[in-house]
């Protein structure tokens, strides 16, 4: 017999390679499959086995992080959080909210509701007052409202405010009421005298203040003057919400906050006991004897951490909708979100691009079952290109025989009232910040920084442009003047463009243009907005002017589309076996959520963006508003 012939040294370690790599595909193949099968199991199982909605429920609504228009977070990373039970990105949906006190309203198994506010971050007077609309109207519906809080910061109270009951906890800090304001930093000396940087700066209209954080060291009297004045707007209104809402006098909640360092003193510097005296709150409690309360009112359920039968947002949402049927083939109304900074080309959900936000309105456009558009917009602007390619899409629609109706959230100005102007209709809130119709522009130079170090620029060009706009070279006169010329002709568009839309005249409009911001009713008293209402009136609106009667219709949002794998996982994560496979109770997960961002860092982002852009040119004139979020 011949013997079997031994392989080489080479080839035994290639041919042990080669297993290896064979073993690695199937285990990995093999893994693959084991979690595609758990996953598709977890989803039957979680179907079978989600929460039932039973009779005596409490719907319990606690929101985490600031309440916005449309998601910034892309799908994919908030279904994983979910999965991972980690606490997300701190945003909720106002969508979300409305539409579940709509439904919690009609249905009787919903017998009270639990507001919990102390996750809820400041998100715009607007904002606040359209959810406290919603918490009013499921009152008046004859559900009881409990609101609670460890203590109750003036953006959250007016929620509260809303409730049957509100309680704070008797160690917090009470309901800090301070009233509104718009501070922030000045970079002025910063810049110019100690870095040596030179910010020049080209606008038209003396309250247009964004730029003056750089190149002042405060605000300008034209600044101090028209915010104080939408500020006291904002602030008159918001008391009087809150003393109709616990039935006490304005006045009286005036003279309390101006005598609070008095009165609390008095009681020993306990501001619980200063809110409950003042009527602000209804008791103090504790958060484990307000759900001892609500277990005695409603049904004790030893499976739920709370002690009482109920549910969260997210489960009763499920539960709505699967209760759509009916309107998958109705004529619709669709919405349009524009929330964020508007920046050149294509942006994600939660910020708003010149590109992704038209083909947006362009979708609508060539879809035969829209018959009319809302677009809601909560932007403070940005480029002015960008703001003019979705307007130049809003005309479309409108020519296409589709009626345009805008919804104002809580900042509609600059860029986002250049893309609201040529609507059929403006819908604003009282409280929306509005306005602020003007362009600038900012070109910084380094000349002297670099001059510090002992750095200096030179070389040629070809013309006396050609590098003109280097930030290490002086600015020429002639350049300023260039720039200068930009800004102005942009400007006078946008006022021809606002007067054209408004069925006014460009000296009209310039009277309360020249970068001025505007409460949503000061607006509407100078002919900016047509209606005060929210984002329920304006979608109304937009159906009467296609004949379409209430019931008949569908709301849809146009939105980016999820990939089919973040359905897929937004899917599991909202089943029980789902949350039971993957869930990771992680301290340090939930420490390393943001819970706030610093004002100026969001307004330099907006620049940020435009500056990403080098297709855009050297000078790229802006339409931005430096509105505060309360």
């Amino acid at each position: 017999m011949n013997e079997p012939r031994r392989r080489g040294p080479i080839a035994r370690v290639l041919g042990g390679v080669w297993d290896a790599i064979n073993f690695t595909r199937r285990l990995v193949l093999n893994l693959l499959f084991l979690l595609l099968l758990i996953l598709f199991v977890a989803i039957l199982a979680g179907r079978q086995a989600s929460q039932p909605l039973l009779e005596r429920t409490t719907l319990v609504i606690a929101p985490e992080g600031r309440i916005v228009e449309q998601f910034s977070v892309d799908p994919t990373s908030r279904a994983l959080s979910r999965l991972m039970g980690q606490p997300g990105p701190g945003e909720v949906q106002l969508r979300d909210l409305l539409r579940a006190f709509e439904a919690a309203a009609r249905d009787e198994r919903i017998e009270r509701v639990y507001v919990r506010l102390d996750g809820l971050l400041p998100s715009g007077m607007a904002t606040m007052r359209e959810v406290a609309a919603g918490l009013r109207a499921l009152r008046e519906s004859g559900k009881q409202v409990v609101a609670y809080g460890q203590s109750l910061p003036q953006g959250a109270y007016l929620l509260a405010a809303q409730a049957d009951e509100v309680y704070v906890d008797p160690m917090g800090s009470g309901v800090p009421l301070e009233g509104l304001s718009s501070y922030g930093l000045y970079f002025g000396e910063a810049l110019q005298d100690k870095l040596g940087v030179d910010v020049h700066v080209f606008k038209v209209g003396e309250f247009k203040s964004a730029v003056e954080p750089y190149i002042l060291n405060a605000a300008s009297p034209e600044a101090k003057e028209a915010d104080l004045y939408w500020l006291s707007d904002l602030w008159q209104r918001y008391v009087a919400d809150i003393a109709q809402a616990r039935g006490l006098d304005a006045a009286r909640i005036e003279a309390e906050i101006d005598g609070m360092a008095d009165g609390v003193a008095t009681l020993g510097g306990d501001l619980p006991q200063y809110a409950l005296q003042g009527g602000l709150v209804d008791g103090l409690k504790t958060e484990q004897e307000v759900e001892a309360l609500l277990t005695e009112r409603g049904v004790a359920d030893e499976d739920n951490e709370r002690g009482f039968r109920g549910i969260e947002l997210d489960g009763y949402l499920a539960h709505v909708d699967r209760g759509i049927r009916g309107l998958s083939s109705a004529p619709q109304v669709a919405v349009v979100v524009a929330e964020g900074v508007i920046s050149d080309g294509e942006r994600p959900p939660g910020s708003v691009g010149g590109e992704s936000t038209a083909a947006l309105l362009r979708e609508a456009r060539e879809d035969d079952d829209v018959r009319a558009v809302v677009l809601r917009v909560n932007s403070p602007g940005g480029s002015a290109y960008a703001s003019e390619q979705i307007n130049r899409e809003v005309e479309l629609l409108k020519q296409a025989g589709k009626p345009v109706v805008v919804s104002m959230g809580y900042v509609a100005a600059s860029g986002g009232y250049w893309i609201s102007m040529n609507s059929d209709r403006i819908y604003a809130d009282p409280s929306t910040i509005t306005g602020s119709i003007g362009v600038f522009g900012m070109v910084p130079n380094l000349t002297r920084t670099l001059d510090r170090i002992g750095v200096h620029s030179d070389g040629v060009g070809t013309t006396r442009f050609a590098g003109a706009f280097d930030p290490s070279r002086p600015l020429e006169p002639d350049v300023g003047r260039l720039i200068q010329s930009s800004v102005e002709r942009i400007y006078h568009d946008f006022v021809g463009k606002v007067a054209a839309g408004r069925n006014s005249t460009p000296e009209r409009i310039d009277q309360v243009a020249r970068g001025r911001v505007w409460s949503g009713a000061q607006a509407r008293d100078r002919g900016l907005v047509d209606e005060l209402g929210g984002l329920r009136e304006a979608v109304a609106d937009a159906a009467r002017r296609v004949k379409l009667e209430e019931g008949g219709y569908r709301v849809r949002y146009i939105e980016q589309t999820p990939s089919a794998f973040a359905q897929f996982l937004a899917g599991v994560g909202r089943t029980r076996v789902g949350a039971l496979l993957f869930h990771d109770d992680s301290a340090l997960a939930r420490l390393l959520v943001t819970r706030a961002m610093p004002e100026m860092e969001r307004h330099l982002q907006a620049f940020e963006q435009t500056l990403q852009r080098p297709s855009a040119g050297p000078v790229r004139p802006m339409a931005y508003c430096f509105c505060p979020t309360f």
